[in-house]
This record gives C-alpha cells, sequence and structure tokens, in this order.
C-alpha cells in the first residue's frame, strides 16, 4: 500500500533538483499537479497544486528565485535580488529583512536552496527517489512518491504530550524520510545530492527594553501590513493579549476588521469582558461573540471525519473550537484571518530563564524566583533545585529516555529543566516504549539545545511544537475557505522578541510587559492594565464526558493496536470511566489523535 492519491490535499509542492535524473518524479506528478515552474535550464523545477496569489517567481542571468506564502515581495524586487545572486549563499543577507512566512526556494547555477521560516509553522522535508533528492512542503507527498512504509517509533513518538523533545519531535511520520531542522535550509545540487546548512542562530537576549519594544512593534506592525494590505475586510480574533495586539495592528489599517471573541462557559473566563472594553475604546471594529452554546466541546465529532487529511497526527482534530470562528469568518466573507497563536513564546517567555540568571544575576533570580512560587503556589525547595541542575542537554534527553515510563507529573509544577519532562501513557506497549528509547539514545550525542541557555531553548521548542499543531488547523480552516495567518511565527517577530533581556521581559511581578510596551498607543491604555488570561479546562472535562462512547468506538479495533503500539484494552479501560489521578486529560489527546490520523489515512491509500 502506498499513500499516493492528493487529490484530498489543498496545497503541496514539490521541488526537483536541476537534473535529468529528476524527470521521473515530474512526469509521475503531473498527472495531480496544476502548476509547473521550471528551473533557468528549462527543467522541472516546481510542480504542485498552490493558489498564483501565493507564489511570486522572478528569474535574472540565470538566477531565479520562487517565494511561497504570505509576504509582499513582488517579481521586480526578486528579479533586482536574482541578478546580484551568484551562489547559494548570496541570499543570506537580503533575506534576512523580508516580512512575512514563506518557503523561499531558489535555483542558482545547478544548485537549489529550499528554506522554511524558523518556527517550523512551514516545513521542508526531503527524501531520495531512485538516488535523487526531491523536497516537498508535506510529507504524505514525498511518501506517495516512494511507496514509504509508517514509521512505528516516529508514530510512538507522537503520544507524547505535549509534544517530544528536540530533535526526535516533529519527523515525518513515514521511513525514509527526513526533515530539515529549524534554522536550516536544505541544498540540492545537480547530481541530486543534499546536505542542511544552517542560516540562523538564536539571538543573544541582550537587548534593553527600550530598544527591543520599539523593535518587536515594527516587526508586528509589518507582519500584519503583510497580512491586510489589498484587503476590503479581514477577520481576527480578540481574545487575549497576544490577539488584542493583532487585532489593534489591523485596525490602523484600510481593511475592514471583524473581530470574533469565543464566550466559554467558565464564569471565570473574562475574555469577552476585556475584548468589549478593546472594540469600545477603539469604535472601528465590528465585533462579534460567539456564544458557548455554538461551540463544540472537546473530544466532540471526533467520529467524523474531514475530507482533508493532515500529513502528521494531531490534537487540533480533537477540539473544532477554533474552527467554528473559522465557518463564520468565512461566511462574513473573510479570507484570511489572523490568529495569536505562538505570542506567549514570543511575549510572554519561559521562566526557565531564571537558570542562567541564577548563574549571572543571582539577586535577581532569587528574587522573581519568590515570586513566581508564590504565583504558581510552586514548592520552592523544588523549584530551586531544579535550578541548580547543571547537566549538558545531551544528559538532560538520555535521562528523559530513561525515565518514559516513570511515575505521573502534575502539568502545574514548576519546569526549569531544559524540557518539561513528559510520559508515554500507560497503554504503551513495552515493545513501544523501546523503540522510542532507542531514537533518544541515538539522537542523543549530536544534540544541541535550540537557543541560549534553558530559557531561550524551552521558547524556541514550545514555539515549534504551536507551530506544528497550528499548521494543521491552517489546513482545515483552509478547507473552510478562510487562510489562517499567524504572525507569531515570523521570522522578524520571533527574532525581535527573543532579542530582549529576559530580566525585563519574563517576570513576575508584570503580565507581557513587552507586548505593554510594544503596543502603547495601539492598544487602548484601559486594556493594557491586564493582567489575566483564560485558560479553558472546563471545556475540555465536559468533553470528555459528553463524548464518551465516540471515544469508546476509536478503541474498537484500534489501528494503533494492530501496529503493537499500544494495548487496546488498557485504553478502552481509561475511556470507559472517569479518568484515573494517575491520568491527565491530555495524556488522552496525542493518542487519540494519532487513532483518528491512521484512519483518515485508509481513506485516501490506494494500491500501487
Amino acid at each position: 500500500m502506498t499513500y499516493a492519491r492528493l487529490d484530498h490535499v489543498p496545497s503541496w509542492f514539490v521541488v526537483l533538483p536541476d537534473c535529468r535524473a529528476a524527470e521521473p518524479v515530474a512526469a509521475a506528478l503531473r498527472s495531480q499537479a496544476t502548476c509547473v515552474t521550471r528551473h533557468p535550464s528549462g527543467r522541472t523545477w516546481l510542480v504542485g497544486r498552490w493558489a498564483q496569489e501565493e507564489i511570486t517567481v522572478a528569474e535574472s542571468r540565470g538566477t531565479a528565485i520562487a517565494v511561497i506564502g504570505e509576504h509582499l515581495l513582488s517579481a521586480a524586487f526578486l528579479t533586482r535580488v536574482a541578478s546580484r545572486v551568484s551562489t547559494l549563499a548570496d541570499l543570506d543577507k537580503p533575506s534576512s529583512s523580508w516580512a512575512g512566512n514563506f518557503h523561499l526556494i531558489a535555483s542558482v547555477a545547478g544548485q537549489v536552496r529550499v528554506q522554511s521560516p524558523i518556527s517550523g509553522f512551514r516545513r521542508v522535508l526531503h527524501v531520495s527517489v531512485d538516488g535523487v533528492t526531491v523536497a516537498a512542503n508535506r510529507a504524505d507527498v514525498l511518501a506517495g512518491l516512494t511507496g514509504a512504509a509508517l514509521d512505528e517509533a516516529r508514530l510512538t513518538v507522537a503520544l507524547l504530550e505535549p509534544c517530544a523533545p528536540h530533535p526526535i519531535g516533529g519527523q515525518p511520520m513515514w521511513r525514509g524520510l527526513a526533515a530539515v531542522p529549524a534554522g536550516s535550509y536544505l541544498t540540492i545540487d545537480g547530481a541530486g545530492r543534499h546536505r542542511h546548512v544552517r542560516w540562523w542562530t538564536a539571538p543573544e537576549p541582550t537587548v534593553p527594553m527600550a530598544e527591543g519594544a520599539p523593535a518587536l512593534r515594527a516587526a508586528l506592525s509589518g507582519a500584519v501590513e503583510v497580512r491586510t494590505r489589498g484587503h476590503d475586510l479581514i477577520s481576527t480574533d480578540l481574545g487575549g493579549f497576544d490577539t488584542t495586539s493583532l487585532c489593534c495592528l489591523a485596525a490602523r489599517g484600510p481593511a475592514h476588521v471583524a473581530a470574533y471573541t469565543w464566550a466559554p462557559p467558565d464564569p471565570l473566563a473574562d475574555d469577552v469582558f476585556w475584548a468589549r472594553r478593546t472594540v469600545a475604546a477603539l469604535d472601528t471594529i465590528e465585533h462579534h461573540v460567539v456564544p458557548s452554546e455554538c461551540a463544540p466541546f472537546a473530544f466532540s465529532g471526533i467520529g467524523e471525519q474531514d475530507d482533508v487529511a493532515l500529513d502528521e497526527p494531531c490534537a487540533v482534530t480533537l477540539d473544532r473550537r477554533w474552527l467554528v470562528i473559522a465557518d463564520r469568518a468565512a461566511a462574513r466573507g473573510s479570507t484570511t484571518h489572523l490568529t495569536g497563536f505562538g505570542g506567549d513564546q514570543v511575549l510572554g517567555g519561559s521562566p526557565a530563564h531564571l537558570h542562567t540568571m541564577l548563574r549571572r544575576q543571582p539577586r535577581i533570580a532569587l528574587r522573581n524566583l519568590r515570586g513566581y512560587a508564590a504565583l504558581n503556589r510552586w514548592p520552592y525547595r523544588m523549584a530551586l533545585r531544579q535550578l541548580l541542575n547543571s547537566e549538558s542537554y545531551q544528559a538532560w534527553l538520555l535521562r528523559f529516555g530513561a525515565e518514559l515510563t516513570a511515575g505521573p507529573l502534575s502539568s502545574l509544577g514548576p519546569s526549569f529543566y531544559w524540557a518539561k519532562p513528559v510520559r508515554l501513557p500507560p497503554w504503551t506497549t513495552p515493545d513501544a516504549v523501546a523503540a522510542v528509547r532507542d531514537l533518544i539514545r541515538s539522537a542523543a550525542p549530536a544534540a544541541e539545545p535550540l537557543g541560549h541557555g534553558h530559557g531561550q531553548h524551552q521558547e524556541l521548542a514550545d514555539l515549534g511544537g504551536v507551530a506544528r499543531m497550528v499548521r494543521n488547523l491552517g489546513v482545515l480552516a483552509r478547507q473552510r475557505g478562510v487562510r489562517l495567518a499567524a504572525p507569531y511565527f515570523d521570522d522578524r517577530v520571533i527574532e525581535a522578541g527573543l532579542a530582549v533581556r529576559p530580566q525585563e521581559r519574563v517576570t513576575p511581578w508584570r503580565f507581557k510587559p513587552l507586548a505593554v510596551e510594544a503596543m502603547r498607543g495601539i492598544v487602548p491604555d484601559e486594556t493594557l492594565t491586564r493582567q489575566t488570561k483564560a485558560i479553558g479546562a472546563h471545556e475540555v472535562e465536559v468533553g470528555l464526558r459528553e463524548n464518551r462512547a465516540d471515544m469508546l468506538a476509536l478503541c474498537d479495533n484500534s489501528r494503533l493496536g494492530k501496529l503493537g503500539l499500544i494495548d487496546e484494552a488498557a485504553l478502552r479501560e481509561v475511556c470507559a470511566r472517569p479518568l484515573p489521578t494517575a491520568v491527565e486529560f491530555s495524556a488522552l489527546y496525542p493518542t487519540l489523535a494519532c487513532e483518528i490520523w491512521l484512519r483518515a489515512l485508509e481513506r485516501h491509500t490506494v494500491p500501487r
């Protein structure tokens, strides 16, 4: 069996090297593609299906450049850039200032460069086909070319919640496929050989707030302009501080703004109160409150299947609340919807910065630790013990692998290690646990943290996990006629946020101070005083009770069970009654998401 049909994929592309040996791959794809772009040599370069407004292509002096995604780059501009490029590395400097979120693809003197944003909101994956490397933005497209089998070990990694640690997380689910690491681009030479080239490193967090806030304001303003220019109507979420900032920036542009706020049943959630204050102060925003009874609880409709398949398991298939707003925005006439995912990592940051701060600025670190411990009710000594741990990232990763089946961890405790330890659920089979441990042991010797210190590593790792989820949510939203735009995943926005000194950006004494300083004069003053964030755990608990029958139905004839990854009876036992104290709600999400994903694959699988 092979995953060869592409009619269920709304947008995809494959990048081919500039060599004769790649032409059979192009021929195999043309029957399912609607778009083809050629190298300066005349050979097939890009083949796939995409909207013409998403891509800009230019060529000059034997160099071709394509930008696919959200951007404001014109063909004339890219032509001027191409005229000055003679090697793939020549694109490093000019592209480092471009706003938006896009794939950058270049063909230079028979060499190919394929690059995605640092967040992972867009991906570059590659595989060898008859000895020739080809790249794509979706894993299932490449799996269809090779007839690749599922990789059971990687699928077991997807059972970890909230996401697997770097570098074993985010890998494609099929054997033989690989993902280009964040901050690197893929090169393919004229013989079809590939390598990964590092082009980005995380900024040193040394910029004072007085400089960093205007830089973030400029970066976020540019990111919003990319999405709003040329639109008569733009829709946006309006809930927490992150979405409020985007909404207020959009309201300064020429497009009419329709904002949507979800009213959860939790009486302590205050998003609607703050949203109404913001709308009243600006008086230019069309505001829609979505009542809680119009939004499904978590796990609702898990027995229903979408026509569009995802190329990896994703917990968004278990929580359709966000898609209710996408449906309403599309009905209003919006084709682009702004969302604030990623803002917590860029604007709020990780308290794990205290790990480095304790060694450089101990008085500030200990003062802030006391603040966080009081605010979150953390045991002070436990938190301090974590801060004093100085093991390397490699050592932490190996320890994490050894503790995969240890006792459960509370999601409410401190997390000052390299990452928060997670567990495989108790229904995972011993063979599946052993496979994940083997992956970790293989990856650990070469593993390096993503950023400077524990805090920045956590921010970038969390950002990547959220970006993968939102990318898949965007696929489902696009099926409904709306393009989901997430400006906090843009390179320029991430760089501006993570460069600010953590002692000013990440503090228990102020709520998202970087956002407050950056948005002065844009977000109404009364909204800038907000110190709260709605969580929404109530909907998960009720959804578990009301959709128990559908969850049990997924346990019958489990595809994960057939693959030997879970004990079907053990999972059914957990789903049949209230969760035991040793299992949190979050443990169910990845397992059920994997089960739904495997069943969706079956519908889109054809025999070779």
